[in-house]
């Protein structure tokens, strides 16, 4: 298990599009992710699950991606908590 974590800059927060897009990544791999935000943790590969957790606009959210292919995971998927501004 690998865990790293990250500050959102979209100004917006983590709405609706951006989730949509990780969700989509992150069931690309056969890995587990968890997504951990102000106390909570839920599924990386479920939206309601991370529209739980209101992540806004600089807040710091950690990945923990356990399983096959979790360094890719963890690549890809902090790649677009840094940079997705939809």
């Amino acid at each position: 298990m690998i865990t790293q974590s990250f500050t959102v800059t979209n100004p917006a927060g983590f709405h609706v599009r951006p989730i949509k897009t990780f969700v989509q990544a992150a069931s690309q791999f056969p890995c587990k992710v968890s997504v951990l935000s102000k106390g909570k943790k839920v599924n990386g590969k479920s939206s309601l699950g991370l529209l739980t957790l209101g992540i806004a606009a600089q807040d710091e959210v950690t990945l923990e991606i356990d399983g096959d292919q979790e360094q890719e995971a963890m690549k890809t998927l902090g790649e677009l908590l840094v940079r997705i501004h939809e």
